[in-house]
């Protein structure tokens, strides 16, 4: 398969986002993620030449589950269910791998500010708005979509938790996320 990722690539990425996560993005080296994996630096420079290099991949893969979800989005015809649907996949993709690059990318963001990485997820962010906010929304609902977002990422970050995140605050947040991007009826009706 073409587009496979080798399972060396995804290895390499795991051992070091859980580097970047634990001792923090400038204080890892790339031989400490060689010799965290068990590799020679030169085994590594086969995959990666750079820290640089491992975080695009990673932001990268993130972006492509992003636009899967957005193409699914798409292709649907019944803008209430994508809705509900898109908020779950969301918040799926949080719980998975997306989590853990979030964490990385809140507690590094000094030393990410450069690579730019943050603007190539706002970007889908925003196109996810598209199918959050109904066309006719008033202001307060537009606002209640792009909050549901919100909910679904601080609701599964353990730097607004009082406990690591578990599949119990993962389900809160959908629930309040599914809440917030239900358009409400106007005032009086």
């Amino acid at each position: 398969m073409a587009g496979r990722r080798t399972d060396t690539r995804e290895r390499i990425q795991q051992i070091a986002l859980d580097l970047f996560v634990e001792q923090g993005y400038e204080k890892t080296s790339l031989r400490e993620i060689a010799e965290a994996l068990g590799v020679t630096k030169a085994a590594l420079y086969y995959h990666f030449r750079t820290k640089e290099d491992i975080v695009h991949s990673l932001i990268e893969d993130i972006g492509s589950s992003l636009d899967e979800i957005i193409e699914w989005a798409r292709a649907q015809d019944d803008p209430a269910q994508t809705r509900e649907e898109l908020l779950r996949r969301l918040s799926d993709l949080i719980q998975g791998r997306f989590g853990p690059i979030m964490r990385f990318m809140q507690d590094n963001q000094p030393a990410l500010k450069d690579l730019h990485a943050g603007h190539v997820l706002a970007a889908r962010l925003k196109g996810l708005f598209t199918f959050l906010v109904p066309a006719d929304a008033s202001a307060e609902d537009k606002l209640r979509s792009r909050l549901a977002l919100v909910a679904l990422m601080a609701g599964n970050n353990p730097q607004f938790l009082d406990e690591n995140p578990s599949k119990e605050s993962a389900d809160v947040a959908l629930r309040v996320a599914l809440e917030l991007a239900s358009p409400r009826s106007p005032a009086g009706t």
